[in-house]
């Protein structure tokens, strides 16, 4: 259902701003590394990435919770997904299931959270709206260790942008 309704109010809102999130999805203890992925360690970070990472662990701090340590791979999966959305023309969190297998797999993450957000100018808008949403504040408030993030420009202008939660 909720999906349906991300779906719906991408249709209303595609000229303004828009975001949704998922579930989380768990893992479990006898998920074991797979050797055919390639674990990408390099990832070059553009400021809007780094200005949101830095604005969702302050933020995390403020309340008492852990900063989030960043993962090179996390990333790499984020921005594989927000090619998939520029290329698709949507915002979604299609195939968020083989990514949290993905990531349980390669890295042993034992729970795996998503926000997606599109078309925000800057991240403090882009992490202000996370936050004025119940899910998408469950996700940045998360009992969660690591994170990765892609923030995209498509050829128009438009950020997609991904941030991926884990716990390890």
């Amino acid at each position: 259902m909720k999906k349906i309704m991300c779906a719906m109010v991408f249709i209303v809102m595609s000229i303004t701003m828009n975001s949704c999130s998922a579930d989380s999805a768990e893992g479990n203890e006898s998920k074991s590394s797979t050797s055919t992925e390639k674990i990408i360690t390099d990832y070059s970070y553009n400021a809007s990435e780094l200005e949101t990472m830095q604005l969702i662990n302050d933020y995390r701090v403020s309340i008492g919770l852990n900063a989030l340590e960043k993962i090179n791979y996390i990333s790499y999966k984020c921005e594989e997904h927000n090619k998939y959305m520029i290329d698709n023309n949507v915002v979604n969190h299609n195939d968020f299931v083989s990514r949290s297998n993905n990531i349980i797999s390669v890295l042993g993450a034992k729970k795996v959270g998503e926000n997606v957000a599109y078309n925000y100018k800057t991240s403090a808008a882009a992490v202000k709206s996370w936050l004025e949403s119940p899910d998408h504040k469950e996700n940045i408030e998360g009992d969660y260790t690591h994170f990765g993030i892609s923030v995209t420009t498509d050829a128009a202008g438009k950020k997609y942008y991904t941030n991926i939660f884990v716990k390890i």
